[in-house]
């Protein structure tokens, strides 16, 4: 780690965006963006529903971050996909300057059998590595504390080697509040030959009910003691705030000082927990 990372300036980080559903979402998001820009991110990647369902929305959102200066990843699911249509939307994005992919399975819409021609976001890896060679970096997601769909904790860990192998750059995790979670991860499957770096996914802490809805569907842990913390502010929303800075500042730090390759923040469109958090951190 070279001295200008261990001193906290110009530590790499990124931010994750959704794309805003309506006129005033987007003109929010085009304000919070601008002020996230001020930290230089190396980028900003940009999330896609469930079957693909925000598509036009996720590549418009992408195509105004490059038309501002900065780099943008698009997500990426399969769920659904044809070999023929990734064929065009790769096209697509190669053709807007896109040079990073997120490469996922995707969430299956509620209803939805495992149709399409991808089973696994590594068959997608694979694919994307074949058609394109290295025309984009790669990443694909890792969690710490076990996908919420997989049987068990070691074919979790298998299924993300096998992404690796695929042809990943590199990982973002799921968010998590446990650093321990995200340590053995790395240790484990760099014991399997996954060494790709891996990036901690940053959930910043503004709203406790939002917080315990997205950990139960997504399999993130929740710490007793910060669960507990939460609950006993009722609906003080500062005291939960100051809380949350604390918490995920403290994550960050105990993250950066074991030398993790960078920080990727879930921002949820927002802008000041983000920018607060790595300003405590001097970034």
């Amino acid at each position: 780690m070279n001295a200008a990372h261990a001193q906290g300036t110009g530590f790499p980080v990124s931010f994750e965006f959704f794309p805003p559903k309506t006129p005033e979402g987007a003109d929010k998001l085009r304000v919070a963006r601008q002020q996230l820009y001020a930290l230089h991110p190396d980028f900003c990647s940009v999330t896609y529903g469930a079957g693909g369902s925000t598509q036009e929305g996720t590549f418009g959102t992408v195509r105004e971050i490059l038309s501002e200066g900065v780099g943008a990843a698009s997500h990426f699911s399969c769920i659904g996909a044809t070999r023929q249509s990734v064929r065009e939307q790769l096209a697509t994005l190669k053709a807007m300057g896109v040079k990073r992919l997120v490469a996922l399975r995707g969430d299956l819409p509620s209803g939805y059998g495992a149709g399409g021609e991808f089973q696994y976001a590594s068959d997608l890896v694979a694919f994307i590595r074949a058609e394109t060679g290295r025309d984009f970096h790669i990443e694909v997601a890792a969690y710490p504390e076990v996908h919420p769909q997989a049987k068990s904790p070691e074919a979790d860990l298998q299924a993300y080697v096998t992404k690796v192998r695929a042809g990943a750059d590199s990982a973002i995790t799921q968010y998590f509040y446990n650093s321990d979670a995200y340590f053995r991860f790395v240790e484990d499957a760099h014991r399997l030959g996954a060494d790709v770096p891996v990036v901690p996914g940053i959930m910043p802490i503004s709203s406790s009910t939002q917080l315990m809805r997205f950990s139960d569907a997504c399999g993130a842990e929740i710490p007793r003691w910060i669960r507990l913390r939460l609950q006993s502010f009722g609906d003080d929303t500062a005291s939960i705030k100051a809380f949350g800075l604390d918490v995920v500042t403290d994550l960050c730090d105990q993250l950066r000082t074991a030398g993790v390759p960078a920080l990727h923040f879930y921002t949820m469109n927002q802008s000041a927990a983000t920018l607060e958090i790595c300003r405590r951190l001097g970034i």
